[in-house]
């Protein structure tokens, strides 16, 4: 049978890539839930003021990748650290970070802040990244 040509799901329907741990953010699955194949996107939801809504890491080192990354506060309001320089990001803010080597990690100032990020490697086709591929068996 041929694949639904358009999907659609609510943040609460897609389950996280594994359980969480105390303190950390909850990781939604969102390219797997959807079977995307052209580009890395996850979310993650605080369930905490001052908890990591996006964990500190680097597109290297960290993840075995060279992304760049696209982050949207969808909802409630984080601080970004990127490399040396804070943003405040309260919803409807954009994050792009283009050199994969820099450190970035949000902050959640809300319970319930819900941040989306988009990733890849320029100029290369998209491969699950190896972080994903440890909680998903791809």
């Amino acid at each position: 049978m041929a694949e639904a040509p358009f999907a659609s799901a609510h943040i609460s329907e897609i389950g996280p890539y594994r359980p969480s741990e105390p303190g950390e953010a909850e990781w939604k699955a969102v390219r797997p839930h959807f079977g995307i194949a052209a580009f890395g996107t996850t979310a993650y939801v605080a369930r905490a003021p001052g908890e990591y809504v996006v964990p500190e890491h680097t597109e290297v080192d960290d993840s075995g990748t060279r992304h760049e990354e696209l982050f949207f506060v969808a909802t409630g309001h984080a601080a970004f650290q990127v490399g040396d320089e804070e943003i405040d990001a309260p919803a409807g803010t954009f994050v792009f970070v283009r050199d994969p080597a820099l450190t970035r990690a949000a902050v959640a100032h809300e319970a319930g802040t819900t941040v989306l990020a988009v990733g890849g490697q320029p100029g290369a086709a998209y491969s699950v990244s190896p972080w994903e591929r440890k909680y998903v068996g791809e």
